[in-house]
Formats: C-alpha cells, sequence, structure tokens
C-alpha cells in the first residue's frame, strides 16, 4: 500500500512539473522570442563572413570567431532562460546586490581592465575571452531606476522628488565610472534609458529638462578637461563633414558607406564582399557589422535587420502597456529605449548619419558581454509578460 501510494505521488508531481513546463512555453511572447534568435543567427552568419577570410589570411581558425559567437549566444540562451523563470518582482529584493556587482566591476575594470582601441572597458578572461561590464551595468541601472521610481507613492500620481534625484544618482554613479573608460557611447545609452524610464514613471517634466541641459553642461566640462580625448571629439564630429578625416578618424565611416552603397537591392553574395572580404572596414564583426549586411545580402538583408529590431521593440512595447505593475513597466520601457536607441547609433554611424561611438549592434555584433546582457533583457521582457495582466 506505502509503495502504491509514493507512485501515486510521484506521477502527480510528475503530470503537474509537465503541466507547468506545458503553460510556461505556451504562454511565451513566441513573437519576441523568434524575432531574436532569427536576429542572432544572422549576426552568426555576418560576423563568419566578416572574419573567415581574415583569419585564413592568419593561418588561424576560420571558423574560430563563429564558434565563439555561437558559444556566447548559448549562454546568452541559458542566461535569458533563467531570468525569464523567476518572478521579476522578487528582483526588487536583490537589486541592490546586482547594482553593487555592477558597480564592483566597472571599478574592477579601472584598476586591472584590458584596453582594446583606445578603451579600458575590457576584464580579460582565460582562453582569449573578455568581460564587459558596463553592458550588465545598463541592466543594473534599469532594475534600480525601476525600483527607485515605483516605490509606493501614498496616492501621488508622480514620484516624490527625493526619489527622483535618488534614482539619477544611481544612474550618474556608473556613468560616471564608464566615461573613465573612456566609454561615450555606453553613456549615451546610458542617457536615453534614464530619460525614458523618468518619462514613463510620471516625474515632472522639469526634471527631464533639467537633465537635459545638465548633460549639455557636463558634455562641455569633459571637453574641456580632457576627459573626452580629443580623437573621440573627432570621431563625434565627423557626421558632420563625410568627407573630413578620410585617413584618420573618419576611414571606418567612409569604408562602411562604400560596402552598404556597393550591395544593391540584393547584396554580393555572403562571403563576396569586396569591402568585407577585403579587409577594408575595421572592426566589421563588432562595430560595423552592418555593413556586412549592406554590401553581401544588399538592401534586403539589411532592411531585414531593421524589421527585426522592429518586431523586438513593439513586443517590448505591448509587454510594457500591459504590465501588472509600475515596476514591471518601467523595467521593459528602460529596455526598449536601450535596445532602440543603441540599434539606432550603430546603423546610424555605420551610415555615416551618427557619430562613431563604438557601440555594438544588439543580437548582431560580436561579443559576448553584448550577447549575454542583451538576451538577460529578453529574459526580463520574457518574465513580465508571463505575469502580465491581461
Amino acid at each position: 500500500m506505502t509503495y502504491g501510494y509514493s507512485t501515486s505521488v510521484s506521477r502527480r508531481r510528475d503530470l503537474t512539473a509537465r503541466a507547468t513546463k506545458s503553460t510556461y512555453l505556451r504562454r511565451l511572447d513566441w513573437t519576441l522570442l523568434i524575432a531574436a534568435l532569427s536576429l542572432s543567427g544572422l549576426g552568426a552568419l555576418l560576423v563568419w563572413s566578416a572574419t573567415k577570410q581574415r583569419q585564413l589570411d592568419a593561418n588561424l581558425d576560420p571558423e574560430s570567431f563563429l564558434k565563439k559567437h555561437l558559444l556566447n549566444l548559448a549562454i546568452g540562451l541559458l542566461l535569458g532562460f533563467v531570468v525569464s523563470k523567476f518572478d521579476y518582482r522578487l528582483l526588487r529584493a536583490y537589486t541592490p546586490i546586482l547594482y553593487v556587482g555592477s558597480i564592483l566591476g566597472l571599478v574592477a575594470v579601472l584598476a586591472v581592465g584590458a584596453t582594446v582601441n583606445g578603451a579600458h572597458a575590457w576584464i580579460a578572461l582565460p582562453a582569449g575571452f573578455t568581460l564587459q561590464p558596463s553592458e550588465f551595468a545598463k541592466l543594473a541601472i534599469i532594475l534600480g531606476m525601476a525600483m527607485i521610481l515605483s516605490e509606493k507613492r501614498d496616492a501621488e500620481p508622480e514620484p516624490k522628488d527625493r526619489d527622483v534625484v535618488l534614482a539619477l544618482l544611481l544612474a550618474a554613479i556608473p556613468a560616471a565610472l564608464i566615461m573613465l573608460q573612456p566609454d561615450l557611447g555606453t553613456v549615451m545609452v546610458i542617457f536615453t534609458i534614464v530619460v525614458g524610464v523618468l518619462a514613463v514613471s510620471g516625474a515632472r517634466s522639469r526634471w527631464t529638462l533639467g537633465l537635459l541641459l545638465g548633460t549639455v553642461l557636463v558634455a562641455g566640462l569633459a571637453i574641456h578637461f580632457d576627459v573626452i580625448r580629443p580623437y573621440q571629439v573627432d570621431r563625434l564630429t565627423a557626421f558632420a563633414d563625410p568627407n573630413s578625416g578620410s585617413s584618420s578618424y573618419g576611414y571606418n565611416t567612409q569604408q562602411s558607406r562604400i560596402a552598404i552603397g556597393s550591395g544593391g537591392l540584393t547584396g554580393q553574395g555572403l562571403f563576396k564582399g569586396a569591402q568585407t572580404q577585403g579587409k577594408f572596414v575595421p572592426e566589421n564583426q563588432t562595430d560595423f557589422v552592418y555593413s556586412v549586411a549592406g554590401e553581401e545580402l544588399g538592401f534586403v538583408g539589411s532592411a531585414a535587420i531593421i524589421l527585426l529590431l522592429g518586431v523586438i521593440l513593439w513586443r517590448g512595447f505591448v509587454i510594457a502597456s500591459r504590465a501588472s505593475d509600475l515596476f514591471g513597466r518601467l523595467v521593459a520601457t528602460g529596455i526598449i529605449c536601450w535596445f532602440a536607441f543603441q540599434a539606432f547609433e550603430n546603423i546610424g554611424m555605420n551610415l555615416g548619419i551618427m557619430p562613431v561611438t563604438g557601440v555594438p549592434l544588439p543580437f548582431v555584433s560580436y561579443g559576448g558581454s553584448s550577447m549575454f546582457a542583451g538576451w538577460m533583457a529578453i529574459g526580463l521582457l520574457q518574465n513580465i509578460h508571463l505575469r502580465r495582466s491581461d
């Protein structure tokens, strides 16, 4: 009798676990997931094409970048799955720990980090891997600001001024540490996140206006005291004069525009782009990966990237609007602002209409930290979606 009872209990547990798994899969936002997966898969092909010939010329494994990229994608998917499983509302209690961890990571970069392309923004890991803490700082800032600005307001329609000040201070500390690297592109992304979260939180418009004016003042001081290096100022202003710096700071953008313009409607074909395979566009597996799409996949391929990004942003807006609480709505808003501005900036600098800041194209560019943080953000959106109020 005891054995039969134990077997019955075990079967019921198995059935419950299967039902829970089925409910989880059924309730996922599959449109969001498929769009992000498609974008990541397209990015893997572009990274492979951008690096294969270069590796062959150096007598190295031509698939090494592809293998690392796929490994980064697999880890990112795992992180996204884990984040989606835990109730996001429980993250409020752990947000201070995550925030402090991100600050320690940024401090570690300044102390023992590695310099790549003029930015002291990476921590070197074994097997040739690197970690960029500033990517995870974006998530910490989103969660921290959402936690502060969604606290109980005693029926007030807007957050209290002291809460807004605290939220701005919370974002300013990691932003200042990132500026010391210096990584102006990431600071610009953080600024966009802060403005978006503040606006949706219901904070008074004077805070947004003050933030904009304060940012202009800080930028001026940063240039005056050489916090922003002269070469960075040149890169920031080069897009206003496309023909300037053709052999120096404007070289990347000019070569990228040539590559994209030569792609035509359907492109020259994967692994067949003259600019890409000729290595005329530096860093075309990371910052300038969009130029590979424009040259080898043409307007059709590059437009597909924008379309998939648009689907992700659309689903993000839907999830934010249906969130069951203000905390979830602010988290989703921060992620939307992050993806939207970073994609616009990256594609814009490839086209020569935005300054070159070195930010990656979400889910497409080569880089583990960007991939991990991006998929963790997708996991958060799925988490909010799974617990939405219909």
